[in-house]
């Protein structure tokens, strides 16, 4: 019998197929299927010219989450034709005060051998709980909600091989960053990136998150995790045990690549504007002045990561020329980070406090930057323009980065602080 990685095996099973190769064209069923409030509408649109009136998706649900609230009249809109339509449809709505869509799928509906599509390309974070997600375009996306399948390329899988556990104020963002920056923003293109050895099987839940979602800046078409007893214990915390498997790829299956990594040799990276695999070591950066840092996102904004921010603003404040902006991923991560105090430790050390969502990281509200500024942040992109302003640059980091250069004014190791 052939031996299939991780991503062949759930393609092969959602195909009906006993095995599949890379390259090979297939139609699957599809278990879960998300638009967001940007993507979302024209989603809608293509359903409407099919003349879908109910979705068949299992799965199917709308997350207004990148303007949340609307900041304008045309969001707005958008927002009430997404509204409606779930209200017609049958598909399901998240809602402005829940979250992230990425965070909400992996907290509520994805589970381990799900073939997950997302008109969002880092609908791939589900990839993390052993599932196939990834991004599509808004109208494949519609036509896997309306059929309950969708066509696929087999992609090619990158083994990535990581040994060793990180050390302290070194975080899975930092992990990531490396693998990015060597092997460069198409560099896995289309390809599978499929985590595991010593260092994944010791990875905490949260930083297997952030590496999945950071799969597509390497132009990865999925970046999955084995499902294991840290994936279980995940989903007994979300209320989800029943749904848990364990799933891992079989001994022996072929691979077109394998990198090796040693979590012990990772030291906090940053992506320098304005490509995420422009990466440095964040202590060769000392002395870059910042004027804003972002804590959240659906890549840094878990309990962990606050957690981890906290650590570090504990009894101490802000420089006063950097603003610093914190944004829970979800609901469920603000009422605990709440809970925690967490919220007391940010607000003391003079950050703004968010509602769960996109928030700044679109660059839509809630954090535009000025002309000439620069923003760290712990975001998944740094485009130019992503956060609202193309005269503006973005770093990217770790939490614990990001705390300890809001902290400094400058970009700072957190080691520094620790």
């Amino acid at each position: 019998m052939t031996a299939l990685t991780l991503a062949e095996t759930i393609i092969a099973a959602h195909a009906g197929l006993e095995a599949v190769v890379p390259g090979q064209i297939v139609v699957a069923a599809v278990d879960v299927a998300i638009a967001q409030d940007g993507t979302g509408p024209l989603a809608i649109e293509q359903l409407e010219e099919l003349g879908v009136a109910s979705v068949k998706a299992p799965t199917c649900v709308f997350f207004i989450d990148h303007a949340a609230p609307a900041p304008r009249r045309e969001l707005a809109n958008a927002q009430k034709t997404i509204r409606a339509f779930c209200a017609s449809s049958g598909a399901t709505l998240s809602d402005v005060e829940m979250g992230v869509c990425h965070q909400r799928v992996v907290e509520s509906y994805a589970k381990p051998g799900d073939l997950v599509i997302g008109a969002d390309s880092h609908t791939c974070m589900a990839g993390a709980l052993g599932a196939f997600a990834t991004g599509m375009g808004s109208t494949d996306v519609a036509v896997g909600m309306a059929s309950g399948q969708t066509w696929l390329r087999v992609p090619e899988t990158f083994r990535i091989e990581v040994t060793g556990e990180l050390r302290d104020g070194v975080e899975a963002k930092d992990l990531m960053l490396t693998l990015i920056g060597d092997l460069g923003a198409d560099g896995a293109t289309y390809k599978a990136l499929e985590f595991g050895g010593p260092g994944i099987v010791a990875l905490p839940m949260p930083g297997r998150f952030t590496m999945s979602n950071m799969a597509v800046e390497a132009g990865a078409k999925a970046g999955l995790m084995p499902s294991d007893a840290t994936t279980r214990e995940f989903l007994v915390g979300q209320g989800r045990e029943e749904v848990w498997r364990p799933l891992a790829a079989d001994a022996g299956a072929a691979y077109e690549r394998v990198v090796r990594l040693d979590a012990r040799a990772i030291v906090p990276m940053v992506a320098k504007p304005h490509t995420v695999d422009n990466t440095a070591p964040a202590a060769e950066l000392k002395g870059a002045r910042v004027d804003q840092v972002l804590i959240g996102t659906c890549t840094n904004g878990r309990l962990d990561d606050l957690r981890s921010a906290a650590r570090i603003l504990r009894g101490r404040r802000r420089a006063p020329h950097t603003r610093l902006i914190v944004t829970p991923a979800s609901q469920a991560v603000a009422r605990a980070a709440a809970a925690e105090g967490l919220f007391d430790v940010f607000w003391d050390a003079g950050a703004v406090v968010t509602n769960p969502g996109c928030g700044a990281c679109v660059g839509i509200h809630e954090g535009i930057l000025a002309d000439g500024e620069v923003c760290l942040s712990t975001a998944n992109r740094n485009f130019h323009g992503r956060m609202g302003n193309p005269e503006a640059s973005i770093y990217l980091g770790s939490p614990a980065t990001a705390a300890a250069t809001a902290v400094a004014g400058e970009i700072t190791d957190p080691r520094e602080l620790l």
